[in-house]
């Protein structure tokens, strides 16, 4: 049991560190990708047109830190052998493997949702916009080290969930 809490501990610590350095560093992400989006002779608007956005949202803080609070929580009750963590991890886990494996996922392969999200357009200069180089604007405006996390966090997300699961069947 200690190593599914510690493994959901750090997925919970993630859920601290990611969102808060989002919230502080989107604007500057979001300008970067708005002047990218000009660089290939769109205007910024596209972006929203698209649901394209580099800020966190009020509800996407709470709800990640939510998140966070919930995971950090199973983690000391597992950590701390109460048999409720047990319990609450069996509910909770699956969970965050599916929703949250499924959010991550869209943040790790983010060049290619956006490159999909465009295709749909109606609009044939907006599907030839490059999808990789606004998100590499995008990811200049975030710390560097923002990235690595975001990868580690789906990786605690998906075969981080799917191991706590083994180990709580042990």
């Amino acid at each position: 049991m200690t190593l599914a809490a510690v493994l959901q501990l750090l997925l919970s610590a993630t859920f601290f560190v990611i969102p808060v350095a989002v919230w502080y560093t989107g604007g500057r992400a979001q300008l970067s990708a708005e002047a990218e989006m000009r660089r290939q002779g769109h205007g910024p608007e596209v972006l929203a047109r698209h649901g394209i956005a580099f800020r966190e949202k009020t509800w996407e803080l709470v709800f990640a830190l939510g998140v966070g609070a919930t995971l950090g929580v199973l983690g000391g009750l597992n950590l701390a052998g109460h048999d409720t963590g047990r319990l609450l991890s069996w509910i909770i886990e699956p969970l965050v493997l599916l929703v949250v494996g499924f959010i991550t996922t869209g943040q790790v392969f983010a060049a290619a949702y956006t490159r999909a999200a465009f295709a749909k357009s109606e609009d044939p200069a907006v599907r030839a916009v490059d999808a990789p180089a606004l998100i590499a604007a995008a990811n200049s405006g975030f710390p560097s080290w923002l990235r690595p996390l975001v990868l580690a966090r789906f990786g605690l997300a998906t075969v981080g969930s799917a191991l706590v699961l083994v180990l709580l069947a042990l």
